[in-house]
């Protein structure tokens, strides 16, 4: 089985089983009650999707793992090899590496769950306080960085800059450390601001997705091909049912699971600050929302957007969902082709 055959199955099942399961975990939903609280903070006009089932990030996430150990399974099997050129050095890393990259999205969409359970069910509006996410995605982030620590995924390509092991002394190993912990948490909270409106997150990750993709090409990496796949498969399923007017939202289970994956991808490619241009459109969304509380807190008052997040400043001017989701797509592709162009002529 080639690399571009494994790459179509997995896309097709991820698609398949998000868009199939719909049908059954949306009425799901419904019937425990599982609807979305809108708070009197947002847009007025999102008083109209009051009681849209939440949670429906467990389809993508569900589609997503399958088709991951499905596609992976039936390659391997194949006799396919699923590693990058850079486990020539330390064979198996790079399968260690996928490997955890799946259970830091899920992971993170445990504690997604978590707070979206007691959110809906228990009809705390706060869910769980921020201390108690952060110590759970800490957790979560911990447990991953060790991982790629004790099998040796230490070394990064830095644009224009080379290849950088942290493994040479004590010094580079914080800094390796404390890098990691900080992208992988400010990613994964990033793509969890940039959900917001309907199929803004999941239109966004799809550019993402594609990027990804081609990246595996370039590194000749099956394996992220795969997975990759994998993800786009799953937010386009989901866009099913997603795209506005939503059916279903997929909630801190989704929007945290797809921070989980996204973050753990950049690690795949062997350079992490890639994300930065890679998800331009997450970072706006978090920097918009840091200038909009540094500013109200020093002007007494003031506010520079009219309101933060960013998607939402342009809900006010008057902006359509789906006409944000278009355009913020668009400009997260056009920063992930730059992405693309650094990772080629930066060797």
């Amino acid at each position: 089985m080639s690399t571009t055959v494994a790459l179509i199955i997995s896309i097709i099942i991820a698609f398949g089983i998000t868009a199939g399961l719909g049908f059954v975990i949306i009425p799901w939903l419904r019937k425990l009650k599982f609807g979305q609280t809108i708070l009197d903070i947002g847009p007025s006009w999102h008083k109209s999707k009051q009681g849209t089932p939440n949670m429906g990030g467990l389809m993508f996430a569900i589609g997503i793992v399958i088709s991951f150990a499905v596609t992976l399974l039936c390659f391997k099997l194949s006799g396919g090899n699923v590693e990058s050129e850079f486990s020539s050095v330390i064979k198996g890393r790079d399968f260690v590496l996928l490997i955890a990259n799946i259970c830091l999205a899920l992971g993170c969409g445990i504690v997604g769950f978590t707070d979206d359970f007691i959110k809906i069910k228990m009809k705390r509006n706060e869910g769980l306080s921020a201390k108690q996410k952060t110590l759970g995605q800490l957790a979560v982030t911990f447990g991953y960085v060790l991982t790629l620590w004790l099998s040796h995924n230490t070394v990064w390509k830095i644009p224009f800059l080379g290849t950088v092991n942290f493994e040479k002394n004590i010094l580079t190993g914080v800094v390796f450390w404390l890098l990691s912990i900080f992208i992988i948490y400010g990613t994964v909270n990033s793509v969890n601001l940039t959900d917001g409106i309907d199929g803004l997150c999941s239109s966004v990750t799809a550019t993402v997705a594609v990027t990804f993709i081609i990246s595996a090409y370039m590194l000749n990496f099956a394996g992220l091909a795969i997975l990759s796949g994998a993800l786009l498969g799953g937010v386009l399923g989901f866009l099913c049912w997603n795209w506005n007017p939503a059916k279903t939202f997929m909630g801190d289970t989704g929007s945290l699971f797809l921070g989980g994956m996204v973050a753990g991808l950049g690690f795949c490619i062997k350079c992490p600050l890639l994300l930065l241009p890679i998800g331009i459109i997450y970072v706006c969304e978090t920097m918009s929302d840091i200038i909009q509380i540094g500013y109200f807190k020093i002007t007494h008052g003031k506010r520079i957007f009219k309101m933060a997040p960013i998607h939402h400043h342009f809900e006010m001017c008057g902006w359509k969902e789906k006409k944000i989701c278009v355009v913020f797509s668009s400009v997260n592709a056009v920063f992930c082709c730059m992405a693309l162009l650094l990772m080629f002529f930066g060797k």
